[in-house]
């Protein structure tokens, strides 16, 4: 199973449209990840409709429509992996002993806000990922996405991919 994991894409403030990179893989995936700060309802519309399955919550800049559309936590097992999508995880300092307990039953924590990417495995085993912004990159060198796969319960292939 292949995965798409983008988040922050701010549309149309930060950027009129995803990257065609992005594009071409929400078109090849099995499932896309979306960690919040969509901005607008399009962009949700556009991935629903290309999207082979779409996995999201809102962030922080999501207004109404969103937010009554969307989780604040979505949770999905895949392939035996279990999954929990946030926007939003605090201080960086920190993060993996919280995460950890607050996150207890969950394999991989995706998750967004700063648009700096991160990919860390905790002590207990969590697995974060952040696949930074692929329209916004902030004080990063790049706009940035992440690709990954499921396969027989373990995650593998996590590839940060530059814009």
């Amino acid at each position: 199973m292949e995965l798409l994991l983008i988040a922050d894409t701010h549309l149309p403030k930060r950027a009129k449209d995803l990257p065609k990179s992005v594009w071409d893989h929400v078109s090849s995936v099995d499932v896309v990840f979306h960690a919040g700060d969509w901005v607008v309802p399009a962009l949700l519309d556009e991935l629903e409709a290309r999207a082979a399955r779409l996995v999201g919550c809102w962030g922080n800049n999501d207004g109404d429509e969103l937010r009554q559309r969307l989780p604040e936590r979505a949770d999905v097992e895949l392939e035996g992996v279990r999954f929990a999508v946030v926007h939003e995880t605090g201080a960086s300092t920190g993060r993996e002993q919280r995460m950890s307990k607050l996150y207890p039953d969950v394999d991989v924590l995706v998750f967004g806000h700063s648009h700096i990417p991160w990919d860390t495995t905790t002590e207990t085993g969590l697995r974060l990922l952040n696949p930074g912004s692929p329209t916004d990159r902030r004080r990063q060198p790049f706009c940035t996405y992440m690709t990954a796969t499921v396969r027989d319960s373990v995650l593998s292939d996590v590839t940060l991919h530059r814009v």
